[in-house]
């Protein structure tokens, strides 16, 4: 890793094996890691070391690991990357809807790993928090660009002509690219905390997004569906 001040990764997992298996990878990839193995102390240690970014196991043995999620957003926008054994799409999107910005399930491997962290870091560093993307930036990926100033998405420099609500949906994905945001985040977000929470209206939109941003819509290469959770989009490069 290039940088000569290391990015410090909490871990919060209560298996010995698997906590020595993400020391020796963190370690190995030019990462600080730290490590606890329950909830209690995962709390002070995030308040008293400020790590970059936490990897969260569910299943500790004093609390639910959604209760650290919960307890940290309240007060930190440190990167959540939740890895777990539970693989119910409930469970991933429970967690994503308390403010974890990615989930992996066990069991992993070490690349996935490692490039889940540097999007979890990299979203921190250009996600602009304060919304100067929304307000005087841009979103590239492939041939599709949104201009968040001017309001217009193109593919291959063309204006694909998205009505109002169409822009919203995707100017908000590529706010959050590389992350899931889960169906009920994504009408909080666009329709409000009282919007209904059927996510057909989503559904609608997106299809008719897709078919003016995807060359093949039923093979997307801009906008995933993570099925029963909800949309990402590609990862790409912010330019201001």
């Amino acid at each position: 890793m290039p940088n000569t001040i290391r990015s410090k990764i909490l871990i919060i997992e209560d298996d010995p094996g698997i906590r020595t298996f993400l020391r020796t990878t963190l370690a190995s990839a030019g990462y600080d890691p730290i490590m606890v193995s329950n909830g209690a102390s995962a709390l002070d240690m995030v308040a008293s070391h400020c790590p970059d970014c936490v990897l969260l196991d569910l299943g500790l043995p004093d609390m639910d690991g959604n209760e650290i999620i919960r307890s940290m957003r309240g007060w930190t926008r440190t990167p959540i990357i939740v890895i777990s054994a539970r693989s119910m799409e409930e469970d991933k999107a429970q967690a994503l809807d308390l403010g974890a910005d990615d989930y992996i399930t066990k069991p992993f491997g070490a690349i996935e790993l490692l490039a889940r962290i540097r999007t979890a870091l990299r979203h921190t560093r250009t996600t602009a928090e304060n919304g100067e993307i929304a307000l005087t930036g841009s979103y590239h990926v492939g041939d599709l660009t949104i201009d968040y100033r001017r309001h217009r998405v193109c593919v291959a420099g063309q204006d694909v002509h998205l009505t109002p609500n169409e822009f919203r949906i995707v100017a908000l994905l590529g706010m959050h690219a590389g992350r899931v945001l889960t169906y009920r985040t994504m009408l909080r977000e666009l329709w409000g905390p009282s919007a209904n929470s059927d996510n057909k209206i989503l559904r609608v939109h997106m299809a008719s997004i897709r078919r003016k941003i995807e060359p093949t819509p039923s093979e997307p290469r801009y906008i995933f569906t993570e099925v029963g959770v909800g949309y990402r989009m590609a990862e790409g490069e912010e330019k201001y």
